[in-house]
């Protein structure tokens, strides 16, 4: 998907998008603060926060942005955040991402909301299922993660996740394969010269 050409969702957004996890995308729209909720236990730099994930607004609809990290001290409440708040129209470039639900064995659940609470301000997963339970307009089926620079020093900091492009343990199982063809091709001559002798 980073080979195909950017997707800008001004113009289309697919039937299909949930299938292009990875592909480049742009989006140009206003950012709903009222509706912003944060992941907890979001670390960088070895210190613990958040990740702000903010509904953009474009015609009928809004797609979720993964804005970027935020420390948790002096972050605690919702109307902490609102001092990161961007106005106006913003221009979004990054990739699409699939939601990350909680897993059926091993996840943390959400909690439940208690004392009359209707929204969740506070998630543990990128549940976008249960996110478009308390936004009040349709959002998409995909999030988007914004480009990251290594000079990334404002707050929120956008963050992408790290793909090693290695060989990783497939090229020492291609040289194992090798040694063992090796020991057979010389070793089963010798094994049938001693049957023989």
């Amino acid at each position: 998907m980073r080979s195909m050409e950017e997707l800008d969702l001004n113009l289309e957004v697919p039937e299909d998008i949930r299938s292009m996890e990875w592909r480049a995308v742009s989006v140009r729209g206003r950012y709903d603060f009222e509706n912003q909720v944060a992941l907890r236990n979001q670390y960088f730099q070895n210190r613990l926060g958040f990740h702000l994930i903010t509904p953009l607004v474009f015609e009928d609809k809004a797609v979720m942005v993964d804005r970027g990290w935020i420390p948790m001290e002096g972050n605690e409440t919702k109307e902490d955040w609102r001092k990161y708040d961007q106005g106006g129209f913003v221009d979004i470039v990054g990739q699409i991402r699939l939601d990350q639900p909680a897993r059926l064995l091993g996840g943390a659940p959400e909690a439940d909301l208690t004392n009359g609470q209707t929204r969740r301000s506070l998630w543990i997963n990128m549940d976008l299922e249960g996110l478009a339970g308390q936004i009040p307009y349709p959002i998409l089926p995909v999030f988007v993660q914004p480009e990251a620079t290594e000079a990334e020093i404002n707050l929120p900091v956008p963050t992408q996740p790290k793909i090693e492009l290695t060989e990783g343990p497939h090229f020492g199982y291609a040289v194992q394969w090798f040694v063992f063809a090796a020991m057979l091709i010389i070793g089963y001559p010798y094994y049938l010269s001693k049957q023989v002798g």
